[in-house]
């Protein structure tokens, strides 16, 4: 079976993502990395307990080792990644988790993925791909009378949340500048 790994997949969006995923009947096996912190809940995933596409590892992607494993078990052809630390409020009170995780913990996920990219045959290389889930909030706050955000507005993070997420799409886009790897990144409202 084919499979896609996902990190932060007990996470709010995250799951819900894993949920719509595996609600279509030919999708790819899911291998759904998450280190269940306050914001991950198993529940939400209940649906899933005998689904044998869906493979649960609790897994915090700081551990490069533990990556390794997966990737080379699984053998994914996409990685999609929606672990963060992301509550404003908290990071303003603890940033250091925030620094640990979005930054420290999105770049080693981009060295574990590098390293199994590279060793991909080059036809499979071509259809690998690495989607970043990130925030509008990198962008800043909007007044009520200013324009919408788009792909052009400079950054402007205002929070250590915010900063800890554009220095992960930094990260991010450096890789694929100076390795090659194909990634996507995507500036999510809540709004």
């Amino acid at each position: 079976m084919s499979h896609i790994l996902v990190t932060g997949g007990a996470g709010f969006i995250g799951a819900n993502f894993v949920l719509d995923w595996l609600a279509q009947p030919r999708a790819d096996g899911i291998v759904n990395v998450d280190k269940l912190t306050y914001a991950g809940n198993l529940k939400t995933l209940a649906s899933l307990e005998n689904d044998k596409r869906h493979v649960f590892s609790r897994t915090d992607i700081c551990d490069r080792a533990a990556l390794d494993r997966l990737l080379a078990e699984y053998r994914p052809s996409a990685v999609v990644h929606f672990a963060a630390e992301s509550h404003v409020d908290r990071s303003i009170h603890g940033p250091g988790e925030f620094v640990q995780t979005n930054i420290v913990g999105t770049f080693t996920l981009l060295e574990s993925v590098r390293a199994y990219w590279a060793a991909l045959k080059r036809e499979v290389q071509a259809g690998f791909r690495f989607l970043h889930i990130s925030t509008d909030e990198v962008f800043g706050s909007l007044g009520a009378d200013d324009p919408r955000f788009s792909e052009t507005t400079a950054y402007a993070p205002n929070s250590p949340y915010s900063a800890s997420k554009a220095a992960s799409d930094h990260l991010v886009r450096a890789y694929h500048h100076t390795y090659g790897l194909p990634v996507l990144t995507t500036n999510c409202c809540c709004a």
